[in-house]
């Protein structure tokens, strides 16, 4: 039964991953063994995502062909300890990111019964826009150096966790980050990502819950 639970709900275990993930990097930040280990998970995560695409409409094979560069540039990291090929690694991992988030999108909105796999994916296309935007924030960093600025250290490149830590704060509106964006691009994707988020509670879970309760009351 346990083994079958993440074929059937692929979602869950794509949620549950990256949720994990948020107390797993604190500890694989630093060293070389943890950040060959950041690098090892993040190619675990992304699998996940390939795999939860092809439980929606979208096609397999774009998740592959995406996320095939994608991993060898991370184990060269993983295996190198350099982060010269990051925001490569980034850009990639940000579209498979952002086209799973629209398949899963469009694999809610194409079913009128709400379905257990299709809550936890309500969850899971959250985070999977916060990474996404967390891998676009890399990358922006890495063509305009100081995008992002923070009250310790403030001239340093900001690490993974901080601009993940960015994008959840910024798309869920709570507004607590110390890390600030100060260069012009920088600024416009997080206005991006706020409507971003203002956009998916709106229309997308207001329809899912709208549907659950109706279903309820049948």
């Amino acid at each position: 039964m346990l083994l079958r639970a993440p074929r059937r709900d692929p979602s869950a275990l794509l949620l549950a991953t990256q949720l994990a993930g948020l107390l797993l990097y604190p500890f694989m930040e630093g060293r070389f063994v943890g950040r060959a280990l950041l690098n090892v998970f993040g190619v675990i995560v992304l699998w996940l995502v390939v795999a939860t695409v092809d439980r929606s409409p979208a096609v397999t094979w774009v998740g592959v062909l995406l996320g095939v560069p994608a991993t060898v540039l991370l184990l060269i990291q993983a295996a190198a300890d350099t982060d010269a090929l990051a925001a490569y690694s980034s850009a990639l991992e940000a579209i498979l990111y952002f086209y799973a988030a629209g398949a899963l999108i469009a694999y809610m909105l194409g079913d009128h019964r709400i379905t257990r796999d299709e809550l936890f994916a309500v969850g899971a296309t959250f985070t999977l826009v916060a990474w996404g935007f967390a891998h676009v924030y890399t990358v922006c960093q890495a063509i305009y150096p100081a995008s992002f600025t923070a009250a310790a250290n403030p001239e340093a490149p900001r690490s993974w966790l901080e601009l993940l830590f960015v994008s959840l704060t910024t798309l869920t509106s709570v507004g607590l980050s110390d890390v600030t964006p100060v260069r012009s691009l920088a600024r416009s994707l997080v206005m991006i990502e706020e409507l971003g988020g203002v956009a998916y509670v709106a229309m997308l879970v207001s329809r899912v819950v709208g549907l659950t309760v109706r279903t309820d009351t049948r």
